[in-house]
């Protein structure tokens, strides 16, 4: 099937083989001896438990290679599960707070997306995200900096630590961005602390394009009915929410889908993630939440309809969604 992906993390992508490659060429020492071992010291059960594993893999990215070769990589791996187009997230936070120049980060990552839309066809774009246990003002710095390439990234987001990190925190930053002519999305992971409060903040004092997770939605009439009267998409992710409610975290997706909220399915950190690349993420949902064909379609044609690209580029990837679901029903 044809795919958009809009809810996966670059820095989330850097499987341990890849980590060892760059380690090796930048002189980093990794704690482990095998990219298995690696593997098997992925443990996490929420939030805070998988940043910390999730943060030890940025040190072995330094030189604008690094960065060219990650996403790349990526590329590669959405372009071989026929995902047409993708809008990436970066943190330039966890790398210029680290002494690595913003210019370093963006200039690897941009060349790697021209390469791959040459030799692979699949278009992509960046969403630069903001580190929500960082400052307001580093958001805004940040922010700042990301001006000169305004060619180069489509959006902003909000991600990492929600506790005691609201979206209100970051109100002007979005606003700055708003007017500067970025997209706005925002993260709302699965079952934080006052994570109602954030949602509500995202939708009204942000007013945000999308919201990425946010299936506590499900538990405020008042917000649903919010949320689709301004016709906001979910960007969920299957293999997280299995992680914070094991054995009932596809759930959501069936509810959203029912209560007519406008849902899209996405890989998040597949790298972390028992290597669950978007057409994994399908396949678990499909089955642990009853997906039928009808609802698969639904979903790919909501993720290209929520996409931050123009209407002609659009109708494109629709004819091909189209072509498939014919050619599917036969």
């Amino acid at each position: 099937m044809p795919k958009a992906e809009l809810h996966v993390h670059l820095e989330g992508t850097l499987e341990p083989e890849m980590k060892f490659v760059l380690a090796a060429r930048n002189g980093v020492a990794l704690p482990y001896k095998t990219a298995d071992e690696m593997r098997d010291g992925y443990v996490y059960h929420d939030l805070p438990s998988f940043l910390r594993v999730f943060y030890e893999g940025r040190k072995v990215l330094i030189e604008e290679i690094d960065f060219y070769d990650l996403c790349y990589a990526y590329l590669q791996k959405a372009a071989s599960q026929n995902v047409l187009y993708a809008e990436m997230f970066f943190d330039p936070q966890q790398h210029t707070e680290r002494g690595i120049a913003f210019d370093t980060v963006i200039r690897g990552l941009t060349r790697a997306r021209v390469d791959a839309e040459r030799n692979l066809g699949i278009r992509s774009q960046l969403i630069m995200c903001f580190l929500r246990e960082q400052s307001a003002q580093s958001a805004m710095d940040v922010l700042l900096s990301a001006l000169a390439y305004k060619a180069d990234i489509v959006g902003v987001g909000l991600d990492s630590d929600e506790k005691d990190n609201p979206p209100a925190k970051f109100a002007d930053v979005f606003r700055r961005a708003r007017q500067e002519g970025f997209r706005l999305t925002a993260h709302c992971d699965v079952d934080q602390e006052n994570t109602h409060a954030h949602i509500r903040q995202a939708l009204t004092d942000i007013g945000v394009d999308r919201i990425d997770h946010g299936v506590n939605v499900l538990e405020d009439p008042e917000l649903v009915a919010l949320a689709r009267t301004q016709g906001i998409t979910f960007t969920l992710c299957p293999f997280a929410n299995e992680v914070v409610r094991p054995g009932r975290g596809q759930e959501p997706i069936r509810q959203m889908l029912d209560m007519g909220l406008k849902v899209t399915l996405n890989s998040d950190d597949p790298a972390y993630m028992k290597g669950f690349y978007i057409s994994e993420n399908l396949q678990l949902a499909q089955s642990a939440a009853g997906l039928t064909p009808v609802d698969l379609l639904s979903m790919s044609l909501n993720a290209f309809e929520a996409a931050w690209i123009s209407p002609s580029e659009r109708e494109g990837y629709l004819i091909a969604l189209d072509r498939f679901a014919r050619a599917w029903g036969e």
